[in-house]
């Protein structure tokens, strides 16, 4: 079985991360959406609320699962014995930025391969950030998030 691991923060999970696993679902037998954990990072929703929610997003893809992870990245690629990390690309600015963490994969484990998707045209701009930046300041966020997200967000925002 063809296995790619989509790996993120997804903090929330949006229609441009919606849009890569939908595709991905087509080229793989199985797409595990891995939710990982940075301590670094405060996010909007818990490890917890992410992966509930990005289940609800997906559930109408039978091939996907959703779980979460902690520590290196290709070490949960054999855990779970994918075959590749899916990651998405928006612009040259992601690029960059996820060249250097696949050939830093690689370098861990020569057998990991990447593969990169865009979004499709209508999603290339979003990110979690810039939905989180539009809901704090009222902003309409329905036609960029499911709309589980969009209540979830309208709730922790308190909108």
């Amino acid at each position: 079985m063809k296995t790619a691991i989509y790996p993120g923060s997804f903090d929330p999970i949006h229609n441009g991360h919606l849009d890569v696993i939908e595709r991905a679902s087509k080229l793989w037998d199985r797409v595990i959406v891995a939710v990982a954990v940075n301590h670094e990072k405060q996010g909007l929703f818990t490890m917890d609320e992410r992966v509930g929610l990005i289940k609800k997003a997906s559930r109408h893809l039978p091939d996907v699962e959703v779980t979460s992870f902690e520590g290196l990245l290709v070490d949960y690629v054999l855990e779970v014995r994918a075959n590749a990390v899916l990651r998405g690309l928006r612009a040259v600015s992601d690029f960059e930025y996820e060249f250097q963490m696949a050939l830093m994969n690689r370098s861990l484990d020569e057998s990991l391969e990447t593969v990169f998707l865009m979004p499709s045209q209508e999603n290339i701009y979003l990110s979690s950030r810039i939905v989180k930046e539009v809901a704090t300041f009222g902003g309409d966020i329905t036609k960029f998030v499911p709309a589980v997200v969009n209540d979830a967000v309208a709730e922790k925002l308190n909108h």
